[in-house]
């Protein structure tokens, strides 16, 4: 009980602090507050998700659990400085990333006759943990980043925790809701939100001139 006390708090933090971050101006000290908050929320939420998943078993709640903690870690060392002091977390992480994605895979690939429909999910963490872990690689190779593909490696894997945090909580618990707001579009909006905001801001920090707060 204690857990899922703990694992429902954790995760309604981390979707308000992650809305808030994502929303507010890029670099500034709200960002930076209460995108720390969103991390630490996020690694509680995924911990004790995992382990409860593990418990039941749920292998796909799991692998969301093990991806998303993974994610938001890496998201935030991208951005201290230097890299070069966590190298060794950096090797952890992409080995984590690996392990994470093979088994999200072999776990679709099992499941591939199961009428829920979770195999394509395993298939999209198992793409992108395995991503992920080339991006780690890269970095490891060539020890340092330009400063656009620094912020869009940040962004994009604490995007991606928060897109996995929306959809666990407004379509995989969707029948807790009351009936009246069992509207699959109406649920299905800040999902898909979360993913184009995240496609947006790519394109800002990839295409374009802009620079956060923090630097102009």
């Amino acid at each position: 009980c204690r857990m899922i006390l703990l694992h429902i708090i954790g995760g309604l933090t981390s979707l308000i602090s992650g809305a808030i971050a994502l929303s507010a101006p890029k670099g500034g000290q709200l960002h930076r507050k209460v995108g720390i908050i969103f991390v630490y929320t996020m690694l509680v939420m995924s911990t004790s998700g995992a382990i409860m998943a593990a418990l039941m078993p749920e292998r796909i709640s799991v692998i969301a659990g093990m991806l998303s903690f993974y994610l938001v870690v890496t998201a935030l060392l991208t951005v201290r400085r230097p890299m070069q002091r966590f190298r060794w977390i950096e090797v952890g992480a992409m080995v984590f990333a690996l392990l994470t994605g093979v088994l999200s895979i072999a776990f679709s690939i099992q499941s591939w006759d199961d009428p829920n429909g979770i195999a394509p999910i395993g298939f999209i963490f198992g793409a992108v943990a395995l991503l992920a872990a080339s991006g780690d690689a890269r970095v490891l190779l060539r020890r340092s980043i330009p400063w656009a593909q620094r912020i869009a490696r940040h962004l994009w894997r604490m995007c991606f925790a928060l897109w996995i945090a929306a959809a666990s909580f407004f379509l995989g618990q969707s029948d807790e809701f009351p009936e009246a707001l069992r509207i699959m579009p109406l649920l299905c909006t800040p999902v898909l939100l979360v993913m184009l905001l995240m496609f947006y801001w790519l394109g800002r920090v990839l295409f374009t001139q802009w620079r956060p707060s923090y630097e102009q």
